[in-house]
């Protein structure tokens, strides 16, 4: 089969590979669609918990091509989405009941070969039905939904909380959403991009508020004066930590600050621990998902969330170094789709 493969970071090529031989708790499901992630970015540079080797992709759905001898719940032609995390059970985080911090955590696509090819192999457990009603292009949208569902439970908002969060990718909008119907009484998102600031206000989502990246005064000034009190939660989706480091200044007395967003591991921020200790602040981080697909799934077969004005554009294996340099290179990006 063909697939992207990295041998080290920065180092990729299309290459054929064998198909895999799945295991008789697997199904190898033939890939359709597999979105790209600003994680992907982070692999591409050999960050992130990326492990060479490795076919990245982790946002991948597609058809059932093949059951495993044990598998009775799934059939050929199953139209499915897969969850990329594997967990071994059997560890100290596991075992307590914190599989998300797995010792021995393998996701596929991460570290493990993933979904940027024609074909691949996920347990059986790992795999969730989808409707006719969902297309594919809104199926690559499960993955990324998942986390924000965890970003939710991490976040734990209460009715009528202020929040506001910094960026406008498909992860915040997908988590502006999702804080919109979990109870918040005002959701602001504060970007750089206008036209992704018009998509928000268009579909309702959230209040808008444009960043001038080259002078913060000006929306900070704009955002003091809409909620001068400032915010119950305020959350980074950026993976800026120049961003990040600015997110200190929003929130109300015992407020949340998020970080959500990817940064570089080696990225450090300045902040006062006077202002976390004073004002009781309390500093929360959302690290990816586990067991949260099924309740995206539905989210999305029910129509809740919204994800169709986020597709920006569809791309072949053969087109992979494209992709790349959009995401490179793009500003303003919205999700791009490997379509294997």
């Amino acid at each position: 089969m063909k697939a992207i493969v990295y041998n080290a970071p920065r180092d990729y090529e299309l290459k054929e590979i064998p198909r895999p031989v799945i295991k008789p708790n697997q199904v190898l499901i033939k890939v359709a669609a597999c979105g790209v992630c600003r994680t992907d970015m982070h692999i591409h540079e050999g960050d992130f918990i990326s492990a060479f080797p490795l076919t990245p992709g982790h946002e991948f759905t597609g058809e059932i091509a093949e059951v495993g001898s044990q598998v009775t719940e799934l059939s050929v032609g199953d139209r499915v989405v897969g969850d990329n995390t594997v967990l071994c059970g059997e560890c100290y985080y596991c075992r307590r009941n914190q599989p998300l911090f797995c010792e021995n955590f393998y996701s596929l696509g991460c570290n493990g070969p993933g979904g940027y090819a024609e074909y691949v192999a996920v347990n059986h457990d790992k795999v969730f039905p989808i409707s006719d009603n969902l297309t594919y292009d809104q199926a690559i949208f499960v993955e990324p939904l998942a986390c924000a569902i965890h970003g939710m439970d991490v976040i734990a908002p209460k009715c009528g909380d202020d929040v506001l969060i910094f960026g406008a990718g498909p992860t915040g909008i997908l988590l502006a959403q999702l804080l919109k119907h979990g109870g918040a009484a005002n959701v602001v998102v504060c970007a750089s991009s206008q036209e992704k600031l018009n998509l928000i206000q268009k579909n309702g989502y959230a209040q808008t508020v444009w960043m001038d990246r080259k002078d913060y005064s000006v929306h900070t000034n704009v955002l003091k004066e809409m909620y001068p009190q400032g915010f119950d939660i305020v959350i980074d989706a950026t993976g800026a930590p120049e961003v990040l480091e600015q997110c200190f200044e929003f929130p109300k007395k015992t407020g949340k600050i998020v970080i959500y967003g990817v940064c570089s591991s080696d990225a450090k921020i300045t902040i006062s621990p006077y202002q976390i200790f004073s004002n009781e602040l309390k500093v929360l981080g959302s690290f990816a998902q586990t067991h949260c697909f099924d309740r995206a799934v539905k989210y999305l077969e029910n129509g809740v969330i919204k994800v169709d004005d986020l597709v920006a554009g569809h791309f072949s294996l053969k087109e992979f170094g494209d992709v790349m340099d959009v995401m490179v290179n793009g500003k303003g990006l919205l999700k791009l789709i490997v379509n294997p």
